[in-house]
């Protein structure tokens, strides 16, 4: 006997599977006293599933990272243009390099934001997940935007060391390079703050990149203070120093995308869901248990042990109450499949036994 029960959450906003529950936990399924007293104690504990919570959290997640992406672009469009202004008016190769990179990061938001969009585009019959990973694809662009920044900073640097070259107006290089750090910064916390409050690995390897800019500008700073005091290799040379330090950004970004795509989790992520699972009255056991992410939402596959003499409704129960665990213990869980399998009696043959030659392909 088995019984699977999948429904789609968001928010925790029960009630939008293939059963039609309404929540707060109003079941038609026969309980026992013990459970129904569980039930009232809950429903008199302040959680996630309030009815007064009207938004739907993950569209609210998906606004916040539209709005920082748009205020992004804001900030570093302002940067940029100021930057350009000193261009013009000093000549620096350096600083132009920055203005590239900032404009650059600026126009990331375009990817992420058509992933966000789409995000937010129900299921179809060709795309049955949606369209959450589309953030995916989107943090794969942003990690090639970073690296063509580090190649740039590269072959910038190198040209500069083999031809050494005067910056004039100096104080306004110093200043505009002031004025892209404090920007790339700042867009660098709020990009990484926002993205890691919502689950995108592509917002985080974003504002990860708007940092490899604002080390750039430093460089620019820096390479300002060497060429006031006369030194002009001080430019390629600090400029190769940043190349290496967008290098362990990228790094970093790229490790951070690349686990996404190949479906990686946390792994106390994991822990914490089994624990949770083996808490539920009437589990037994667990089984196989997976999670996934599909754009900044979890998704959870589980098998249950339960009782072999227990009833259908009664297995479904108890997985309804799998699922439930499982919402109040792994944030950002939206969806899940509890599949419940019978406890094998002695001597009893293995019920998924027709299905090992599937297993074994």
């Amino acid at each position: 006997m088995s019984d699977r029960h999948d429904h789609q959450h968001h928010g925790h906003d029960h009630g939008r599977g293939e059963h039609q529950h309404e929540h707060p936990h109003s079941h038609p399924h026969a309980h026992s006293p013990a459970g129904l007293r569980n039930r009232l104690a809950h429903l008199l504990k302040p959680h996630s599933h309030e009815s007064a919570d009207k938004l739907d959290s993950a569209l609210e997640s998906s606004a916040r990272g539209m709005r920082a992406l748009w205020v992004s672009l804001a900030v570093l469009g302002v940067t940029a243009l100021a930057q350009a202004v000193v261009v013009v008016v000093s000549g620096s190769v350096a600083l132009l390099g920055d203005t590239v990179h900032n404009t650059a990061d600026a126009l990331t938001a375009v990817p992420l934001g058509i992933a966000f969009v789409l995000g937010r585009r129900a299921a179809t019959r060709r795309f049955t997940y949606g369209y959450g990973r589309a953030e995916d694809l989107a943090g794969i662009a942003i990690v090639l935007t970073i690296a063509a920044s580090a190649a740039f900073a590269a072959w910038t640097a190198v040209e500069r060391l083999l031809d050494p070259r005067p910056v004039q107006q100096i104080p306004a290089v110093a200043v505009a390079a002031l004025v892209g750090f404090a920007g790339n910064e700042w867009v660098a916390r709020y990009r990484i703050r926002v993205g890691r409050a919502i689950g995108s690995a592509a917002l985080v390897a974003d504002g990860l990149h708007a940092r490899t800019d604002g080390f750039t500008s430093l460089a620019v700073l820096l390479s300002a203070g060497g060429a006031a005091l006369g030194w002009q290799l001080a430019d390629p040379i600090v400029g190769l120093a940043i190349t290496a330090a967008i290098t362990l950004v990228l790094r970093d970004a790229a490790r951070e995308v690349f686990r996404r795509v190949m479906d990686a989790v946390d792994p106390a992520l994991v822990d914490r869901a089994e624990r949770a699972l083996r808490e539920v009255r009437g589990v037994r056991d667990v089984g196989e248990l997976r999670l996934r992410w599909i754009g900044h939402r979890l998704r959870a596959e589980v098998a249950v042990v339960v009782d072999g003499e227990v009833s259908v409704r009664q297995a479904h129960a108890i997985a309804v109450d799998a699922e439930h665990a499982l919402l109040h213990a792994v944030p950002r869980l939206t969806a899940a499949l509890v599949h419940a399998d019978p406890a094998p009696a002695p001597g009893e043959a293995d019920p998924h036994l027709t299905l090992a030659h599937h297993t074994a392909a």
